[in-house]
């Protein structure tokens, strides 16, 4: 065998040696065939692990401190009865006194009591009893902390076995690398678990205190490594594990709010999904319902839709199977307009007549995703100076104050900012022009383009229609502004697009007693006539902008990145204003299909 040069000598780790010894060996090797055997042999990942595992224990025996001794506090009694027989100068008096104080006992004595012990790792002895038939037993011994075990548990329906159901990523059972899904549990801390129920043996593992030993018989199955995962998503609902009579097991559960990133680390069952909340330290994924089961369980909520209903089977498992029956039914969608006319298009409750959005009615064997909100696969996203600047869209009922909000916004920078010019049927006045207050267009025009899906929305008022054009958005857009378009909120999913990249303002209403002090000078602008004639507010009004705020964001609350209340005028503008320069410079979550063409 040839002397190897490791360079360093004795101080060279076991696994650096271990990384250069094909490479030296290389020039004393016949063949290429021999040479291939020595990489893939001292290349093989297991006999790495274990060579790491060698060396951290080696450096652990090295760097374990040992005490000196283990009686210091009998050591000090005797030290003081001493020095009472000699003559008490100074330094002797103080030296008794220090000795004499509790604090300094107590210190010596825990010392004793800690040094006393032995916190080597101890492992389990191997029981006499193992059935030699048994192919193989594993012992397993966990130091048991306020952390969960992070695996459930169900009874085999085949075989009447408990065995590993789950293993949640991230948790100690996970880290360990030692447990796996579908490994058979025999034993827990020295007692027999075959005739027991997964709840029972919950309750032993929960009782159970410092190390738990496993008696395991490993799992035939070959399982297919971990990966991180790299999938993230936006929730577009509240979710309470305490609250989900279907989740396996709750303690295992993920809560989250609407509008959180979080990490999918595993969609291995199509059922419950692992994840954790996005930049979280603690590894530890917990459960929540995946996609497909969740757009389910909120489809069976609405009265409208006849589905056959979800089944929960009654196995005795701490670990529940759900089933989801496949479904299919056609929708039809009428969108309230609430338009106005000249920069906004909005009307008052009061003036709507025949109001339409670019999209009316579908039929489909499959829901239309965006009306049933669960999740949204996202990524980052930073806008480059090359790009052109998201759509920013503001959103909220009549009155709240919108208008004035996106008034201030355009006086505040005229070349930044922009806003689209409605088209209409109606003919032009002698002090209007053409492509400033409206695009004037004839009638049979304007309905060609509706059929050709050219409106974001449009409405008729008077015989006459009146509509926002996504050419119209475009050609603000394409001026290097920032285009700031007011639309109604069920709008907002058709522009949700790579092209536009919307970013969406809900503007809300303060509280009804706030809306009385602060409004109480403040007029409306109805659009009864063409006029537009400003009224003050009545009692009436402030009722109706409440509920309807709470109409939109119940229905569409999923589709906003951004909620301004507008208690104070000032300080809404500022917020707003904020947003606007975060907007420009920061990164943002938005959905992968925005980042592709």
């Amino acid at each position: 065998m040839p002397a190897l040069s490791t360079g360093s000598g004795s101080d060279t780790g076991l696994y650096e040696l271990l990384a250069a010894l094909p490479a030296q060996l290389q020039p004393h090797v016949d063949s290429q065939e021999d040479l291939t055997f020595l990489w893939d042999m001292f290349g093989e990942k297991s006999l790495h692990s274990l060579v790491k595992i060698h060396e951290k224990l080696h450096y652990y025996e090295k760097q374990n401190p040992v005490p000196i001794l283990h009686g210091a506090a009998a050591l000090a009694d005797d030290l003081a009865e001493e020095l009472r027989s000699k003559p008490l100068s100074s330094e002797i008096r103080e030296l008794l006194k220090l000795l004499a104080k509790p604090n300094l006992k107590a210190l010596l004595s825990v010392h004793d009591t800690v040094a006393q012990k032995n916190y080597d790792p101890v492992l389990p002895p191997m029981p006499d009893d193992i059935d030699e038939e048994e192919d193989s037993v594993k012992i397993i011994r966990l130091v048991k902390n306020r952390e969960p075990l992070g695996a459930t548990i169900k009874r085999d329906e085949h075989t009447g076995a408990i065995v590993v159901a789950r293993i949640m990523r991230g948790g100690a059972a996970d880290r360990s690398g030692l447990i796996h899904v579908g490994d058979e549990l025999r034993e827990v801390n020295g007692i027999p678990v075959d005739d027991k129920k997964p709840e029972e043996i919950i309750h032993i593992l929960a009782q159970s205190q410092g190390a738990i030993t496993f008696k395991i018989i490993p799992s035939v199955k070959e399982e297919m490594p971990m990966k991180e995962g790299k999938m993230f998503i936006r929730a577009l609902f509240d979710y309470d594990p305490n609250e989900d009579k279907a989740i396996p097991c709750k303690e295992a559960g993920l809560a989250f709010r609407k509008g959180d990133v979080l990490q999918i680390m595993s969609q291995d069952d199509a059922t419950w999904w692992q994840a954790k909340h996005e930049g979280d330290a603690n590894p530890r994924a917990g459960l929540i319902p995946s996609k497909h089961f969740q757009e389910r369980r909120f489809a069976l909520r609405r009265p409208e839709v006849q589905v056959q209903p979800l089944k929960i089977s009654n196995r005795k498992s701490y670990e529940e199977a759900v089933e989801c029956a496949s479904f299919s039914w056609s929708y039809c969608v009428h969108f309230p307009f609430g338009a106005g006319f000249r920069r906004s298009f909005r009307l008052s409750r009061k003036d709507k007549k025949t109001n339409k959005s670019m999209y009316e009615c579908k039929k489909s064997d499959q829901y239309d995703t965006a009306d049933i909100p669960t999740y949204e696969e996202v990524a980052k996203y930073r806008r480059q100076p090359s790009d052109k600047y998201r759509l920013v869209v503001l959103v909220g009922p009549v009155g709240v104050g919108l208008n004035e909000l996106k008034r201030k916004l355009l006086i505040s920078d005229t070349q930044h900012y922009g806003v689209t010019v409605p088209h209409t049927t109606r003919p032009r006045r002698s002090q209007e022009s053409d492509g400033v207050e409206y695009i004037f267009i004839s009638k049979h025009l304007f309905e060609t383009d509706v059929q050709n899906n050219k409106f974001i929305e449009y409405g008729e008022y008077k015989n006459n229609y009146y509509g926002t054009s996504l050419d119209s958005v475009r050609s603000v857009l394409a001026k290097n502004k920032v285009c700031l378009l007011d639309v109604q909120p069920h709008t907002v999913k058709h522009l949700r697009t790579y092209e536009f990249k919307p970013f969406v303002i809900f503007i809300k209403p303060p509280s009804l007693e706030r809306l009385r002090e602060t409004r109480k000078n403040a007029k409306i602008i109805s659009s009864k006539d063409d006029k537009g004639t400003a009224k003050p507010f009545t009692e009436e009004d402030f009722h109706e902008m409440i509920k309807s705020a709470h109409v939109m964001e119940s229905q569409y609350g999923h589709l906003f990145d951004k909620v301004i209340v507008n208690d104070d005028l000032a300080t809404a503008y500022s917020e707003l204003k904020t947003t606007f320069d975060r907007l420009e410079t920061e990164t943002f979550w938005v959905p992968v299909s925005w980042l592709h063409s």
